[in-house]
């Protein structure tokens, strides 16, 4: 079957099988590895990507979902200002980035702060749930998520949150 979608902003179309899953069209056919093939089964957050809006993991999306939709990775992604806010925000909290949950860390924050540009602590360890980090403590991921709301504002709006 042949599948169109948007992918970090362009249109591409794809000819695969029915049965692969999202994490594979797209390590397999476009040069993005951001998103990695972890367990397979949903449960560690190694391949999320951004899905028509909502934080998503990939190895649980079956090709024929994928046409017409729109996603993000994290290579589209780190083209925007809003990756640098919270690229900076994790460091100064001191969240750790390992190479292997990066993606996931970041665009779980990305669509957190789309959804609710001032969440509030519980809010955003509900937004990571289905990121299994261990190389970060939560409460440095709260603090890093707070530090990239406070300099996303700063550079939107010149002023702190």
């Amino acid at each position: 079957m042949t599948i169109g979608f948007i992918l970090n902003g362009e249109d591409v179309s794809v000819r695969v099988d029915a049965d692969i899953r999202l994490i594979d069209i797209l390590r397999k056919n476009f040069p993005v590895t951001g998103a990695k093939a972890g367990c397979l089964s949903g449960r560690c957050g190694a391949c999320v990507v951004i899905f028509n809006g909502m934080v998503t993991k990939s190895c649980l999306v079956p090709a024929f979902r994928v046409h017409g939709s729109e996603i993000i990775t994290i290579e589209g992604f780190s083209q925007d200002d809003e990756y640098q806010d919270i690229i900076q925000g994790f460091e100064q909290a001191g969240v750790e980035m390992c190479g292997y949950c990066d993606a996931g860390k970041v665009l779980a924050v990305e669509a957190l702060l789309s959804r609710n540009p001032r969440p509030c602590r519980q809010d955003i360890l509900v937004g990571f749930k289905g990121i299994k980090c261990r190389c970060t403590e939560p409460e440095s991921l709260v603090n890093g998520v707070l530090a990239s709301m406070d300099l996303r504002q700063r550079r939107r709006y010149g002023r702190s949150s």
